[in-house]
């Protein structure tokens, strides 16, 4: 077997291995904080939720499949940890900035939700009081 193809086949078993172990650790904590965001609507963090974990999987799948071709051929075992290393890397640094994008946007839902009880009274308005006239 040719030392390139070698290399594509341990790519694509770690990176799809490391895609499907991200996701569901994110699917796992998230639903918690989903929940709290929601106030509380089981139903509807758990549809988000797997809303969310689809749109990750095609992302990142999508990327690991653009990325795995390489205009260089692989000559010898140094030349394949080289390639591993470089697109392990990428492929790892792009699942942090997806989770972290999916932090960031979770964190402002849930902030505007708390803004949102926040503004509302603790106490019913009980009746209104004419303005004075200053002079």
């Amino acid at each position: 077997m040719d030392r390139t193809v070698i290399a594509y086949v341990i790519y694509l078993v770690v990176s799809i291995g490391l895609t499907i172990w991200v996701a569901r650790t994110l699917s796992r904590n998230g639903r918690i904080f989903l929940a709290d965001v929601l106030h509380g609507n089981e139903k509807l963090a758990d549809a988000v939720n797997h809303l969310l974990v689809v749109g990750f999987y095609l992302v990142n799948l999508g990327f690991v499949a653009l990325y795995l071709s390489d205009d260089d051929t692989v000559v010898d075992i140094r030349g394949i940890f080289e390639a591993l290393s470089t697109k392990l890397g990428v492929v790892l640094l792009v699942l942090g900035v997806m989770h972290l994008a999916n932090v960031y946007v979770l964190n402002k839902i849930r902030r505007r939700g708390v803004m949102e009880r926040e503004q509302l009274p603790p106490v019913a308005p009980q009746g209104w009081v004419a303005p004075t006239a200053e002079a």
